[in-house]
Protein backbone atom coordinates (compact mmCIF):
# COMPACT_ATOMS: atom_id res chain seq x y z
CA UNK A 1 0.00 0.00 0.00
CA UNK A 2 1.05 3.86 -1.05
CA UNK A 3 1.99 5.61 1.66
CA UNK A 4 0.52 9.41 2.26
CA UNK A 5 1.09 12.09 4.74
CA UNK A 6 -1.02 14.89 5.87
CA UNK A 7 0.46 18.08 7.02
CA UNK A 8 -1.72 20.36 8.78
CA UNK A 9 0.18 23.72 9.79
CA UNK A 10 -1.06 26.17 11.88
CA UNK A 11 -0.27 28.50 15.04
CA UNK A 12 1.82 31.26 14.89
CA UNK A 13 3.66 29.66 11.98
CA UNK A 14 1.34 30.97 8.69
CA UNK A 15 1.80 34.59 10.56
CA UNK A 16 5.91 34.80 10.49
CA UNK A 17 7.47 34.62 6.85
CA UNK A 18 10.92 33.02 7.98
CA UNK A 19 9.39 30.15 10.09
CA UNK A 20 6.76 29.70 6.44
CA UNK A 21 10.10 29.53 4.26
CA UNK A 22 11.91 26.77 7.11
CA UNK A 23 8.30 24.62 7.52
CA UNK A 24 7.51 24.18 3.80
CA UNK A 25 11.26 23.30 2.74
CA UNK A 26 11.07 20.69 4.97
CA UNK A 27 7.07 19.77 4.03
CA UNK A 28 8.58 19.71 -0.06
CA UNK A 29 11.17 17.17 1.25
CA UNK A 30 8.90 14.31 2.66
CA UNK A 31 8.81 11.77 -0.25
CA UNK A 32 5.44 9.86 -1.46
CA UNK A 33 2.29 11.38 -1.68
CA UNK A 34 0.68 14.42 0.70
CA UNK A 35 -1.47 16.79 1.18
CA UNK A 36 -1.17 20.17 3.39
CA UNK A 37 -3.72 21.89 4.89
CA UNK A 38 -3.62 25.02 6.59
CA UNK A 39 -5.94 27.54 8.35
CA UNK A 40 -5.02 31.24 8.87
CA UNK A 41 -6.95 32.57 11.94
CA UNK A 42 -4.58 34.36 13.03
CA UNK A 43 -4.56 36.86 10.31
CA UNK A 44 -7.99 36.69 9.42
CA UNK A 45 -8.26 38.50 13.06
CA UNK A 46 -5.67 41.01 12.35
CA UNK A 47 -7.71 41.48 9.20
CA UNK A 48 -11.38 41.94 10.99
CA UNK A 49 -9.75 44.33 13.06
CA UNK A 50 -8.34 46.73 10.32
CA UNK A 51 -11.77 46.48 8.55
CA UNK A 52 -13.19 47.61 12.37
CA UNK A 53 -15.06 44.15 12.58
CA UNK A 54 -13.76 42.60 15.97
CA UNK A 55 -13.54 39.16 15.32
CA UNK A 56 -15.70 37.29 18.36
CA UNK A 57 -14.98 34.06 20.16
CA UNK A 58 -16.48 31.21 21.96
CA UNK A 59 -14.23 29.03 23.75
CA UNK A 60 -11.81 29.68 21.60
CA UNK A 61 -14.04 29.01 18.23
CA UNK A 62 -15.15 31.80 15.75
CA UNK A 63 -18.19 33.10 15.38
CA UNK A 64 -18.86 33.40 11.71
CA UNK A 65 -21.40 35.87 10.71
CA UNK A 66 -22.20 37.05 6.67
CA UNK A 67 -19.59 39.89 7.03
CA UNK A 68 -16.98 37.29 8.34
CA UNK A 69 -17.45 34.76 5.92
CA UNK A 70 -16.59 37.28 3.47
CA UNK A 71 -13.44 37.95 5.33
CA UNK A 72 -11.87 34.71 6.38
CA UNK A 73 -12.51 33.35 2.77
CA UNK A 74 -10.62 36.13 1.53
CA UNK A 75 -7.98 35.89 3.67
CA UNK A 76 -7.64 32.18 3.56
CA UNK A 77 -7.81 31.75 -0.34
CA UNK A 78 -4.75 34.40 -0.95
CA UNK A 79 -2.66 32.47 2.17
CA UNK A 80 -3.79 29.67 -0.07
CA UNK A 81 -2.28 31.10 -3.07
CA UNK A 82 0.75 32.20 -1.50
CA UNK A 83 1.53 28.95 -0.27
CA UNK A 84 1.11 27.51 -3.44
CA UNK A 85 3.53 30.05 -4.72
CA UNK A 86 5.85 29.08 -2.78
CA UNK A 87 5.54 25.23 -2.93
CA UNK A 88 6.23 25.90 -7.01
CA UNK A 89 9.21 28.00 -5.77
CA UNK A 90 10.82 24.63 -4.31
CA UNK A 91 9.88 22.65 -7.19
CA UNK A 92 6.70 21.33 -5.75
CA UNK A 93 3.54 20.60 -8.49
CA UNK A 94 0.68 21.67 -6.48
CA UNK A 95 -2.83 23.21 -6.45
CA UNK A 96 -4.37 25.17 -4.19
CA UNK A 97 -8.22 24.01 -3.20
CA UNK A 98 -10.91 24.89 -0.66
CA UNK A 99 -13.46 22.33 -0.10
CA UNK A 100 -15.67 24.35 -3.22
CA UNK A 101 -13.22 22.73 -5.53
CA UNK A 102 -14.28 19.78 -7.04
CA UNK A 103 -16.36 19.14 -4.34
CA UNK A 104 -13.54 18.03 -2.33
CA UNK A 105 -15.12 18.49 1.14
CA UNK A 106 -18.70 18.85 1.49
CA UNK A 107 -20.20 20.18 4.85
CA UNK A 108 -23.31 21.09 6.75
CA UNK A 109 -24.02 24.69 8.74
CA UNK A 110 -23.26 23.79 12.34
CA UNK A 111 -26.59 23.72 14.13
CA UNK A 112 -27.71 26.15 16.37
CA UNK A 113 -27.47 24.91 20.11
CA UNK A 114 -26.92 27.51 23.13
CA UNK A 115 -24.56 28.97 20.71
CA UNK A 116 -24.88 30.04 17.26
CA UNK A 117 -21.84 30.09 15.56
CA UNK A 118 -22.83 31.49 11.81
CA UNK A 119 -21.44 30.09 8.53
CA UNK A 120 -19.22 27.24 10.17
CA UNK A 121 -19.07 23.95 8.55
CA UNK A 122 -19.44 20.69 10.06
CA UNK A 123 -17.86 18.44 7.24
CA UNK A 124 -20.12 15.33 5.82
CA UNK A 125 -18.38 13.70 2.50
CA UNK A 126 -14.81 14.14 1.02
CA UNK A 127 -14.41 13.70 -2.88
CA UNK A 128 -11.71 10.48 -2.06
CA UNK A 129 -11.36 9.81 -5.58
CA UNK A 130 -10.66 13.18 -7.08
CA UNK A 131 -7.87 13.04 -4.45
CA UNK A 132 -6.61 10.26 -5.43
CA UNK A 133 -6.67 11.52 -9.00
CA UNK A 134 -4.43 14.57 -7.67
CA UNK A 135 -2.22 11.52 -6.48
CA UNK A 136 -1.61 9.85 -10.13
CA UNK A 137 -0.69 13.10 -11.18
CA UNK A 138 1.87 13.30 -8.55
CA UNK A 139 0.08 17.11 -7.65
CA UNK A 140 0.23 17.81 -4.05
CA UNK A 141 -3.26 19.57 -2.57
CA UNK A 142 -2.94 22.55 -0.50
CA UNK A 143 -6.37 22.68 1.50
CA UNK A 144 -7.65 26.08 3.47
CA UNK A 145 -10.30 26.03 5.81
CA UNK A 146 -13.11 26.22 3.58
CA UNK A 147 -15.88 23.74 2.69
CA UNK A 148 -19.47 24.23 1.17
CA UNK A 149 -22.92 23.11 1.92
CA UNK A 150 -23.22 22.22 -1.83
CA UNK A 151 -26.10 24.95 -2.32
CA UNK A 152 -23.55 27.87 -3.08
CA UNK A 153 -22.47 28.83 0.75
CA UNK A 154 -18.81 28.83 1.88
CA UNK A 155 -18.60 27.64 5.71
CA UNK A 156 -15.52 28.36 7.75
CA UNK A 157 -14.61 24.79 9.27
CA UNK A 158 -11.71 24.06 11.83
CA UNK A 159 -8.56 22.76 9.40
CA UNK A 160 -7.56 20.43 12.48
CA UNK A 161 -10.97 18.57 11.74
CA UNK A 162 -10.18 19.06 7.49
CA UNK A 163 -6.99 17.39 7.97
CA UNK A 164 -8.13 14.71 10.05
CA UNK A 165 -11.26 14.04 7.73
CA UNK A 166 -9.30 13.90 4.59
CA UNK A 167 -6.94 11.33 6.17
CA UNK A 168 -9.81 9.17 7.45
CA UNK A 169 -11.21 9.34 3.47
CA UNK A 170 -8.15 8.05 2.27
CA UNK A 171 -7.39 5.30 4.95
CA UNK A 172 -8.35 2.43 2.61
CA UNK A 173 -6.11 3.61 0.28
CA UNK A 174 -3.17 4.68 1.68
CA UNK A 175 -1.29 4.32 4.45
CA UNK A 176 -1.96 7.42 6.46
CA UNK A 177 0.08 9.22 8.56
CA UNK A 178 -1.44 12.33 9.92
CA UNK A 179 0.87 14.78 10.96
CA UNK A 180 -0.02 18.40 13.19
CA UNK A 181 2.78 20.79 13.28
CA UNK A 182 2.90 24.30 14.80
CA UNK A 183 4.95 26.40 16.89
CA UNK A 184 4.98 23.98 19.99
CA UNK A 185 7.53 20.77 20.64
CA UNK A 186 4.21 18.68 20.77
CA UNK A 187 1.59 18.04 23.65
CA UNK A 188 3.02 19.70 27.00
CA UNK A 189 2.46 17.72 30.52
CA UNK A 190 4.24 21.43 31.57
CA UNK A 191 4.27 24.58 28.93
CA UNK A 192 6.44 27.02 30.85
CA UNK A 193 9.55 24.29 30.68
CA UNK A 194 8.02 23.01 27.56
CA UNK A 195 7.89 19.11 28.75
CA UNK A 196 6.93 16.96 25.77
CA UNK A 197 4.16 14.28 26.57
CA UNK A 198 5.58 11.42 23.89
CA UNK A 199 2.38 8.98 24.23
CA UNK A 200 -0.95 9.28 24.45
CA UNK A 201 -3.78 6.56 24.64
CA UNK A 202 -7.58 7.03 24.87
CA UNK A 203 -7.06 6.74 29.32
CA UNK A 204 -3.73 8.60 29.08
CA UNK A 205 -5.71 11.87 27.60
CA UNK A 206 -8.93 11.23 29.53
CA UNK A 207 -6.56 11.30 32.85
CA UNK A 208 -4.75 14.47 31.38
CA UNK A 209 -8.03 16.18 30.43
CA UNK A 210 -9.07 15.57 34.04
CA UNK A 211 -6.31 17.01 35.25
CA UNK A 212 -5.81 19.87 33.74
CA UNK A 213 -3.01 19.14 32.21
CA UNK A 214 -4.42 19.59 28.38
CA UNK A 215 -6.69 22.22 27.78
CA UNK A 216 -8.38 24.68 25.82
CA UNK A 217 -7.40 24.34 21.81
CA UNK A 218 -5.46 21.32 22.24
CA UNK A 219 -8.92 18.69 23.15
CA UNK A 220 -10.35 19.47 19.91
CA UNK A 221 -7.11 18.53 18.24
CA UNK A 222 -6.57 15.27 19.95
CA UNK A 223 -10.29 14.39 19.35
CA UNK A 224 -9.67 15.15 15.99
CA UNK A 225 -6.58 12.98 16.08
CA UNK A 226 -8.28 10.03 18.08
CA UNK A 227 -11.06 10.28 15.40
CA UNK A 228 -8.47 9.51 12.70
CA UNK A 229 -7.03 6.35 14.53
CA UNK A 230 -10.23 4.76 15.03
CA UNK A 231 -11.05 4.92 11.58
CA UNK A 232 -7.85 3.93 10.06
CA UNK A 233 -5.07 6.44 10.13
CA UNK A 234 -1.66 4.86 10.89
CA UNK A 235 -0.26 7.44 13.05
CA UNK A 236 -0.88 10.80 14.17
CA UNK A 237 1.91 13.09 15.22
CA UNK A 238 1.85 16.35 17.02
CA UNK A 239 4.81 18.23 16.48
CA UNK A 240 6.85 21.52 16.48
CA UNK A 241 7.26 22.54 12.36
CA UNK A 242 11.06 22.14 12.60
CA UNK A 243 10.78 18.22 13.05
CA UNK A 244 8.81 17.42 10.34
CA UNK A 245 11.95 15.91 9.01
CA UNK A 246 11.71 13.47 12.27
CA UNK A 247 8.36 12.13 11.91
CA UNK A 248 9.71 9.04 10.61
CA UNK A 249 12.78 8.90 12.62
CA UNK A 250 13.53 7.09 15.70
CA UNK A 251 14.57 9.95 17.63
CA UNK A 252 11.67 11.34 16.57
CA UNK A 253 11.13 14.36 19.44
CA UNK A 254 7.25 15.31 19.33
CA UNK A 255 4.14 13.35 20.45
CA UNK A 256 2.63 10.13 19.06
CA UNK A 257 -0.77 8.98 19.31
CA UNK A 258 -2.13 5.49 19.53
CA UNK A 259 -5.13 3.26 20.86
CA UNK A 260 -3.04 1.07 23.18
Amino acid sequence: MESLTVVKIGGKVINEEAELEIFLKKFAALKGNKVLVHGGGNIASVVQNKMGIPPVMVEGRRITDADTIEIVSMVFSGLNKKIVAKLQSLGIQSLGLSGADANLIQSKKRSVTTIDYGYVGDVEKVNTSFLKSLFDLEVVPVVCALTHDNQGQLLNTNADTIASELARGVADHYQVDLVYCFEQPGVLSDFENKVVIPEITPESYAKYKAEGVIVDGMIPKLDNAFDAISAGVDTVKICHFEALDKIQSSDYPGTKLCLK
